[in-house]
């Protein structure tokens, strides 16, 4: 081998990096399991717990929690190095957010005013209620009901300016009503982007998102984080940004205390049934000397702390502006309510300021007791000068006192608007209130001479650093088109579970082991050198996922264990060409030569075609497909370069030392050579039995189905709270009992004494019965997990010890939206197309191609009829769901890599043999690639069987078709894609031009 420095220069490289970027991941679970222990020791609630885990997480984000030599990291950015884990393993936030369609028909209307619009409008709610239709097809329903001669094309409701471009008066209701679906389709996209945006730059890794169904509902998972509360507050901003000019407390104080004067004197009025009104007149005049009568009050206020709430101060003013743009504090309790006496009494405003509109202050921390009030100079259309739509950037910054921030930048237009903006209120001494959804965060005053030009702008405030991040990261990414109301928001733990976990991971272990002691037993010393590189390998896989930033969730666990198959299978491959060589008499130096040489070509057409299956499912798939294709082709890369590079250096090294390399034990030398099976006699046994496989299959899964998941059909879920901890994989193992439910599905939400649960049992009948029926299945089967007396109906109500019992429950829709499944198929074909491609430009003949291509077909559909045939009394649930596509994804690697390796073999033969049949070449190359075709099997088969049989029960449906797929893929790389492949080229042109010289033998045929 070439190069050797530069190979062990790359290697330590790797190798240091690798476990470089792992040690973030230690670290960061070091830091965590310090802080659930600090809150444990302090606290015994869970709800207390979580809430001090977070606390302690959160006040290490900026502080130094790691050296690694001259470099320092704090605990957030630990954590961002950290390998990150999907929501099935770690859990999070799950939400689904409803963006409101009854908004974006109102916009679409200009807002309007016509009555018939906006019943139709309260109707379609009332209809929503008992109704399975989207809002929108309410709407239509409530209009045609009650629209009489009016129609939607009216000037005052779609034929509007806004919309002029695409509809006009002489218009139907069903032509606006096409139109008006896609503009509310496209707003909801809209919509659906601006969240991704904002979801982006929220800082958790892999999030999901994605619409349900056709209606205005997204679900948005968030992997590991805990905090619900900032992401609802992020996910529903409306992000309407505004810029006013602000009164004074000179010019709006009396305002204040002639309303305070009025309330006062309308108590008296109730106490004693006196006319007022010569009193409220009077009252009016003698506040004409607003400076006096300000610090009367303030005086007042200050002295005698009872004022706020006797009959003195009914508005409730704790104090006035000190003649800035605050004009008065009040209790934050008292907002609402301030607000409407203000409103109630606009007719004491003088006519210049009649159009003022008020909004509070951003609180000082969310504990505040008070909040400022602040006067904006509006007009008669509620129009500010400058809005958000200006903004084309937002920046987390400072402020001048170094305190968090956040800079704009502002388009041409709105930077003009700005500097006439700024410019007056330098003039006039006057302030610009940055208002964000009615909310004032500044109010800063312009000392530039001529305004801000440019268009560059600050909101300063009490922020903290976070809310700088997230409101920064709100406003780039722009104003959601409707409001956006939270439907469902959970804390979710672990969908497999911790036991699940923890169980998969010791059987993965154990099977690791396994496999090494096997290539040590089967290979002897050579196979030592194997297992350092294959153990290498693994620590490259884990540590270019953390460096890159990737998510391991559960499909990326398939492509992991197809990874270690594929890596085995680099090092059998050499070694089984290595034992040839040195079986043709060879001496050890040239065989290691010659067998690295020659299996270079089978190793790489074996992975580049499964690499660029991952590629295609990488570029075009979504959600799981895209997790699986991530782990795989990294895998690929790693494991390539483990076989070819390290494994060679260390055999290099130990031959270079005088060693001997058998390539075998006293056991195993020998076996399965000089085999001579005659497979493509047996060809016709192998297509009979595949075809009733298939057949069988097929009839089954028309008329028996598949046992489709809640992912893809929807059902009941609940959320239950019991007296103590309990383990989701026992309850799942209760529910999913054929005589409960027959299929669940169990997630911790928040506090390990709280469940979700999903079932699809009976998930078509919407009748009352069907519900009354499920909840008492559902109490049913978690009686011995519940105290000892509770009755049915107190868990319902949920109204037991603690609130044990069922707290909520809802109808869920499928999470697998239809543009998943669709790119699904999408993607799994085009990785087809060009595999089928790719071995046509290999192996010179089309009839390869359709040998790989017809057995990947088969392998598929061998397994989904399997699983048609079996789910109803198999011991284990068999649902299709999430981790059943990554499995199928799988099993097309599997058999992908497996037949190549044989055509790659064929290929060889036809140039070395070219006197033989084409029967006997291919029965000889697949006998020679028998003993690499078994022991890859088996090391594969025994990491499935190890983790189906020792794992959790969650898994093992997804392990059996793994396991149905490597036993499948085997089985059809020798009798199926072979003898297809030997059944189109056999005769005619076909076969001349694949052999140089055919002679043609049916008896060996």
């Amino acid at each position: 081998m070439q190069n050797k420095g530069l190979v062990k220069l790359f290697a330590l490289l790797f190798g240091l990096v690798s476990i470089y970027q792992l040690s973030f991941t230690f670290k960061a679970n070091q830091l965590e399991k310090e802080a659930k222990q600090f809150a444990q020791s302090n606290y015994t609630d869970n709800a207390e717990i979580n809430a001090a885990e977070l606390r302690y997480l959160d006040s290490l984000n900026n502080k130094e929690v790691y050296n690694i030599g001259i470099s320092q990291f704090t605990y957030s950015e630990v954590k961002d190095n950290a390998m990150n884990l999907g929501l099935d393993l770690k859990g999070g936030i799950n939400a689904i957010i409803e963006i409101s369609v009854k908004d974006i028909l109102k916009g679409l209307a200009n807002n309007s005013k016509d009555p018939i619009f906006n019943q139709a409008l309260e109707k379609a709610e009332e209809l929503q209620k008992d109704s399975q239709d989207s809002y929108l097809e309410s709407f239509y329903e409530a209009f045609d009901e009650i629209k009489g001669d009016t129609k939607l094309a009216s000037p005052d409701i779609f034929a509007n300016r806004n919309l002029s471009d695409d509809i006009n008066f002489n218009m139907s209701d069903d032509e606006v009503k096409s139109i008006i679906s896609r503009k509310v389709d496209e707003s909801i996209v809209s919509a659906f982007e601006v969240l991704r945006n904002r979801i982006d730059g929220f800082g958790v890794t892999s999030p999901n998102i994605q619409r349900l169904g056709d209606g205005g509902r997204i679900l948005i998972e968030l992997p590991g984080a805990k905090d619900k509360k900032r992401v609802v507050d992020i996910i529903t901003k409306t992000a309407q940004l505004q810029f006013w000019e602000t009164y004074t407390t000179q010019d709006l104080a009396g305002f204040l205390l002639q309303v305070n004067q009025r309330l006062v004197e309308a108590q008296k009025t109730d106490d004693t049934s006196e006319d007022t009104t010569n009193e409220q007149d009077e009252a009016a005049e003698e506040t004409d000397s607003t400076s006096s009568v300000i610090d009367d009050l303030t005086g007042q206020i200050e002295s005698d702390s009872t004022a706020v709430q006797d009959n003195l101060n009914p508005l409730g003013i704790q104090s006035l502006g000190q003649g800035g743009p605050v004009i008065g504090v009040f209790l934050a309790k008292d907002k609402q309510a301030v607000l409407d006496k203000l409103n109630a009494n606009r007719d004491l405003l003088p006519v210049e300021q009649r159009y003022a509109r008020f909004a509070w202050g951003k609180p000082a921390d969310k504990d505040s007791e008070f909040v400022e009030l602040y006067g904006l100079k509006s007009n008669r259309d509620d129009v500010p000068q400058l809005s958000g739509g200006v903004i084309v950037d937002a920046r987390q910054d400072y402020d001048p006192r170094n305190r968090p921030a956040v800079s704009m930048q502002m388009d041409s237009k709105g930077a003009k608007i700005w500097e006439a903006m700024t410019k007056v209120a330098n003039e006039t001494r006057g302030n610009i209130a940055i208002v964000l959804d009615n909310i004032v965060y500044s109010a800063p005053g312009v000392t530039t001479p001529g305004g801000i030009s440019g268009g560059n702008s600050q909101i300063s405030g009490s922020f903290t650093l976070e809310e700088a991040t997230d409101l920064a990261n709100v406003l780039r990414a722009g104003k959601l088109p409707a409001s956006a109301e939270i439907v469902q928001a959970d804390e979710v733990g672990p969908s497999l579970g911790q036991e699940a976990i923890d169980s998969g991971m010791l059987s993965f272990g154990l099977a690791l082991v396994f496999v090494l002691l096997w290539m040590i037993f089967y290979y002897g010393k050579a196979g030592g050198f194997a297992d350092v590189a294959l153990l290498f390998n693994i620590l490259l896989i884990f540590g270019v996922l953390s460096g890159l930033g990737a998510v391991l969730t559960l499909p990326g666990i398939a492509g992991i264990v197809l990874t270690i198959g594929i890596s085995v299978d680099a090092n059998v491959l050499i070694f089984e060409r290595i034992r040839e060589e040195l079986a043709k008499g060879k001496d050890q130096k040239l065989a290691i030569k010659d067998g690295f040489s020659n299996a270079l070509s089978s190793i790489l057409d074996a992975n580049i075609t499964t690499g660029l299956t991952a590629i295609i499912l990488f570029v075009f798939g979504t959600g799981p497909i895209k997790g699986f294709a991530t782990t795989l082709i990294i895998g690929i890369l790693t494991s390539l370069f483990t076989a070819i590079f390290i494994t060679r250096l260390l055999i290099d090294w130990y031959v270079g030392r005088g060693g001997k390399l058998d390539f075998s034990t006293a056991i195993t030398k020998g076996f399965l050579q000089n085999i001579n099976i005659n497979f493509l006699k047996k060809r016709k046994i192998a297509y009979v039995i595949s075809a009733i496989l298939i057949t069988a299959g097929i009839a089954s899964l028309f008329t028996n189905k598949l046992d489709a998941g809640i992912d893809f059909v929807g059902g009941r879920t609940y959320q239950v709270r019991f007296a103590q901890e309990v383990s989701t994989e026992e309850v799942a193992k209760t529910l999913n009992d054929p005589a409960v439910f027959g299929s669940a599905e169990v997630k911790t939400i928040g506090n390990d004494n709280e469940l979700k649960i999903s079932t699809k049992y009976k998930v078509d009948d919407n009748s009352t019965e069907a519900d009354e029926e499920v909840q008492r299945k559902l109490y049913d089967a978690l009686l011995t997990y519940l105290p000892d007396g509770i009755t049915y109906q107190e868990f319902l109500d949920g109204s037991g010890d603690a609130n044990i019992g069922k707290r909520l429950s809802s109808k869920v829709s499928p999470t697998i939206a239809d543009d998943i499944q669709k790119s699904s198929v999408w993607a799994i074909l085009g990785s087809l197309v060009v595999v089928f491609l790719y071995i046509l430009i290999r192996f010179k003949r089309w009839q390869f191609s359709l040998g790989a291509v017809a057995a990947v077909f088969h392998d598929v559909l061998i397994v989904l009829g399997i699983f048609s045939l079996t789910w109803k009394f198999m011991p284990f649930s068999m649902e299709i769901d999430q981790a059943f596509i990554a499995a199928i994804l799988t099993v097309i690697g599997y058999s992908l890599n497996d037949t190549v390796v044989v055509f790659d073999r064929i290929r060889e033969f036809v140039n070395e043999h070219s006197n033989w049949s084409l029967g006997k070449t291919i029965n000889a190359s697949v006998n020679s690639t028998l003993s690499r075709t078994l022991n890859t099997s088996l090391t594969t088969l025994v990491v499935l069987l190890a983790m189906f049989f020792l794992g959790a029960d969650s898994l093992r449906g997804f392990l059996f078709a793994l396991i149905v797929g490597v036993v499948v893929g085997t089985y059809s790389s020798v009798f199926i894609a072979t003898p297809i492949m030997y059944d189109t080229a056999k005769k005619g042109d076909a076969a001349e031009s694949l052999k140089k010289k055919v002679v043609e033998d049916e008896v060996e045929a």
